[in-house]
């Protein structure tokens, strides 16, 4: 079966058209990698012709393909006559001379650069000087790598990720000397193949990988710094984000080996500090704890290359269950936006009495009517009952003055996020409740010891971040200054659970958990694209699609609002003093000229036609 590939354009400028027919493909190393994608090819009808070392690495290959198809048929994916016929169309091999008559042929061998020029050398006297190569390195320099053919525009990144069958993103790198009709036939064969192609500059990391393991590197230095412990930032960025992994724990399946190598790469060609392995990373290696394969790195596992992980002594033990230090009766609540609102749900359905305070009746009259409105809905979908929606409402109790919150337990503050608002609230708040109410904000970013300071009480004074919609966020971020009495945390740790939430536990620093990982990724992300080293739609396809995050940066920056993410971002810059912390230039100009994202109707995209 042969296919075709046409580029978008003819090149007047070159001898060669820019379609191309592909016929037979090269797959040099048949390790786990190197394996799928020679069965990527063979499913689509190409001729493969795969190559390893030695027969017993051949043996392995052709075992590993073998196997990969079998999962197939038993998932009813492949029929037990497509898988024979997917085999009959691979050719093995250990000599290199069998891809003579390849129309590209990829290497899949050890991430070693001068592995990888060595087997480039050897294939510029055997291919023919119409044979694009191409490299599926994660991390090295494709430009390097191409010195050691004699003709350096014919070679190409193309990084397929594991398992190359069944995950969709190959991330295309160009060097400076890639050719564009090679580019574009790649890109487009690509595509043909069911894949999802995005084309970047050859930079360590390229896109996925730099913005994925500089994330991964913070959460190791918060792990590392005792910030937070592993169980919480793994939480955080699991239920605050819709992540389908903790950094940590993804650290582990990945192995650490590997992503030391991957961080080492990236920060010998781009000395970014961000990049630079935290040293703990090190040690680990070097200790042989590289995550699941060895059955142990920042988790235990039952055993090596097991996904089941199991207590050790780091693990939290179950007789530290959080308890209510103080009785939490009555709970009062400051604002009536949309986070103050759902806050305010939260408690009630849960079987609080809830006094909350606005600054006009028809702002109080508002909340009590859109929790009404979010009943409606859950009741015509068959979530709730009409008696579930009038016992929480008569939970409920509106006051336009802070007085009434004299007998609370707790108050939970949601209002501007705006210290200047903050302090003299929580100064108000200190004079009005009774000894002993904690007093809670709900800030994102901001320092709560400010707000604990405008107080004669900074024992009382923690953070309890929730996450927006309220309602239906798992997470809820408990931050403790070093104020904080003990018995106040543990009893807002207790009421969160009690809440049904998963709460996390953190230090009164910037950005807490979620945000201090999640913003400087996606700065990262804006200074990639101002960079025009990849464009938007090709970032956010790299990310989604190649680290399974449920949003691109891009789509979240627009849906967060450009405004507010360039407000915490200059936080952690401010706290950190961290130079890669700082604001993206893009991300300042896009917020001056008042592209906000969708609240404005233009972002990083533009919003008016849809």
């Amino acid at each position: 079966m042969r296919r075709m590939t046409t580029s978008p354009a003819e090149s007047a400028a070159t001898a060669e058209p820019a379609s191309r027919t592909f016929t037979t493909i090269g797959v040099i190393g048949l390790g786990t990698m190197g394996a799928g994608i020679a069965e990527v090819f063979a499913r689509t009808g190409f001729a493969v012709v795969g190559v390893e070392k030695d027969e017993e690495a051949l043996a392995r290959g052709r075992q590993y393909l073998e196997h990969s198809t079998a999962r197939a048929v038993k998932r009813d994916k492949l029929t037990e006559a497509e898988q024979a016929e997917l085999l009959g169309r691979i050719t093995f091999s250990t000599s290199l001379e069998a891809v003579a008559g390849a129309d590209l042929v990829v290497e899949a061998v050890v991430e070693s650069l001068e592995t990888k020029k060595q087997l480039f050398r050897q294939l510029d006297a055997i291919v023919g000087p119409d044979t694009i190569l191409a490299t599926n390195t994660s991390s090295l320099s494709v430009t390097e790598i191409s010195t050691a053919d004699s003709s350096p525009g014919r070679v190409i990144g193309v990084h397929f990720f594991n398992p190359a069958p069944v995950q969709q993103l190959v991330e295309i790198v160009r060097t400076v000397v890639t050719e564009e009709q090679v580019l574009e036939q790649v890109t487009t064969l690509m595509a043909e193949i069911g894949k999802t192609p995005v084309v970047c500059g050859d930079k360590a990391g390229f896109i996925a990988n730099t913005l994925l393991f500089g994330y991964l590197n913070h959460a190791v230095s918060m792990y590392e710094g005792r910030y937070a412990t592993r169980e919480d930032i793994d939480a955080a960025m699991r239920f605050g984000c819709g992540y389908p992994m903790g950094p940590l724990a993804l650290l582990d399946l990945i192995g650490l080996d590997t992503a030391y190598e991957i961080l080492e790469t990236m920060y010998r060609q781009g000395r970014d500090r961000l990049h630079a392995p935290s040293p703990i990373l090190k040690q680990m290696v070097t200790a042989g704890m590289l995550g699941r394969k060895t059955g142990r790195g920042f988790y235990t596992y039952e055993a090596p290359d097991s996904p089941v992980v199991v207590a050790d002594d780091r693990t939290p033990s179950a007789d530290a269950k959080p308890q209510l230090r103080h009785d939490i009766d009555l709970v009062g609540v400051v604002g009536t936006g949309t986070m103050a609102t759902g806050i305010i749900e939260v408690f009630a359905k849960s079987g609080y009495d809830v006094l909350f305070v606005g600054r006009s009746q028809e702002k109080v009259d508002g909340v009590v009517a859109a929790i009404a409105r979010s009943f409606d809905k859950q009741i015509q979908r068959g979530r709730s009952t009409e008696e579930a929606k009038a016992e929480v409402l008569a939970r409920l109790t509106g006051s336009t003055s802070l007085e009434a919150l004299v007998d609370v337990d707790i108050v939970v503050e949601a209002i501007a996020e705006d210290l200047a608002v903050k302090t003299p609230l929580f100064g108000s708040l200190d004079e009005i409740c009774k000894p002993g109410a904690i007093l809670a904000t709900t800030t994102s970013s901001l320092p709560i010891i400010a707000c604990a300071r405008a107080t004669s009480r900074p024992q009382d004074v923690i953070g309890m971040h929730f996450f927006n919609p309220a309602p239906i966020m798992k997470l809820v971020e408990v931050v403790s200054t070093v104020s904080t009495d003990d018995a106040v945390t543990e009893t807002t740790q207790a009421l969160v659970a009690k809440l049904g939430k998963v709460g996390v536990s953190c230090a009164d620093r910037a950005g807490f958990i979620v945000n201090a990982l999640l913003f400087p990724y996606l700065n990262d992300a804006v200074r990639m694209l101002e960079a025009h080293y990849a464009t938007a739609d090709d970032i956010d396809a790299a990310m989604k699609q190649g680290c399974a995050l449920p949003m691109g940066p891009f789509e979240l920056l627009d849906v967060v609002g450009n405004d507010v993410s360039l407000a915490i971002q200059r936080e952690l810059y401010l706290e950190f003093r961290e130079p890669g912390f700082a604001p993206a230039p893009l991300l300042e100009h896009l917020v001056t000229a008042g592209y906000l994202g969708r609240k404005t109707k233009r972002g990083f995209r533009d919003y008016t036609a849809r």
